[in-house]
């Protein structure tokens, strides 16, 4: 039996009713670590060895050894990726299968490749952080292409689900590092004509992940939008427009600002709301927003961009929206609004 017929039969018997021992999950969990036990007192030298120098877990049957600059760590049972499960079920119903998964230290190598198969069902990569807030996260690179779907991160111990957006149709297989070398760091000028000074890096450690999921049967559609706010720091709100990813890919909106200045914001609902982006034109100005705030409580999530304008004069704003990755079935509802002043 392989390990996945034992994960569909286990699968299946979870549907039955529970046995009446209460204590059958820790039997169980004892049981397992007694076998690991074991298995590791009868590896033989040349598994001991070998596992000084795995810091990938990699599901049996589903993905290659990993590539040169992977983390130089073993994996133990106190050591499982933090926030990262094998398996589970976003809000929509989609359901997540966990490929590969691996840990860059702070300390160690710092970047970590797996090989995984593609099936032909979308691709996300998972990461959560140990470390400091501003740390940088991992570029991600497939097949020795940067990834622009897999934007940056912030660190924290949730998870964060980003799109590989770069697999090319027909391909059977895909290897994808995550590199934390790979960093657009500018510089900070602290005195008047004094030195522009790079930052030192924050340091963190990084569970990185793999996953494809299977999208739902049906579309799934999102909640309403909330309502911008009629006046946000001195803006009026003038006009607004909403739609739903995909069947609605533009909007045109008409303003006049009387003092000479509009500016631009976005909501949206959906499993996949923060994997939109915009494309604006006010009059002959563009401007490009990379992401899309989801509002559900607490105080609104401003994000404006301010455009000049002519004051009192009509201007005509036109938007183009676009998405970062795989949706099928998973559609998305955005609003944009244009406040004036």
């Amino acid at each position: 039996m392989t390990v996945q017929d034992l994960r569909d039969v286990l699968r299946e018997r979870a549907e039955a009713p529970s046995p009446g021992n209460p204590n059958r999950h820790e039997q169980v969990s004892s049981r397992i670590r007694r076998t690991r036990l074991r298995r590791r007192a009868t590896a033989g030298a040349a598994a001991v060895a070998a596992s000084a120098v795995l810091g990938v877990s990699l599901l049996p049957g589903t993905a290659s050894a990993p590539g040169p600059g992977t983390t130089a760590t073993a994996r133990t049972e106190q050591d499982k990726p933090a926030g990262l499960p094998e398996e589970f079920t976003a809000g929509d119903g989609t359901a997540y299968r966990r490929l590969a998964v691996g840990t860059i230290r702070k300390e160690g190598a710092k970047k970590v490749s797996f090989t995984v198969p593609v099936s032909g069902k979308p691709l996300d990569v998972a990461m959560t952080c140990d470390g400091d807030a501003g740390a940088d996260s991992p570029v991600v690179v497939v097949n020795d292409r940067a990834d622009t779907g897999s934007q940056a991160v912030p660190c924290g111990k949730s998870m964060q689900l980003r799109p590989l957006s770069v697999v090319r149709r027909g391909a059977t297989e895909a290897t994808v590092t995550f590199d934390t070398t790979v960093v657009a760091r500018g510089c900070v000028q602290f005195k008047k004509d004094g030195p522009c000074v790079t930052p030192e890096p924050k340091e963190a450690t990084w569970h990185v992940a793999v996953y494809e999921w299977t999208p739902p049967a049906r579309p799934v559609e999102p909640e309403p939008v909330r309502d911008f706010p009629d006046r946000l720091a001195g803006w009026k709100l003038a006009r607004s427009a909403t739609g739903m990813w995909d069947r609605n890919q533009s909007f045109t909106l008409v303003v006049t600002s009387p003092g000479g200045k509009i500016s631009i914001d976005r909501l949206c609902t959906g499993e996949l709301a923060t994997r939109m982006w915009f494309k604006y034109r006010v009059d002959a100005e563009e401007s490009m927003a990379t992401s899309c705030a989801v509002w559900k409580s607490g105080p609104y999530p401003m994000a404006l961009q301010e455009f000049f304008v002519p004051k009192g004069k009509k201007v005509t704003i036109t938007g183009k929206i676009g998405f970062w990755g795989e949706y099928t079935n998973r559609p998305v509802r955005w609003s944009v609004g244009v406040y004036v002043k």
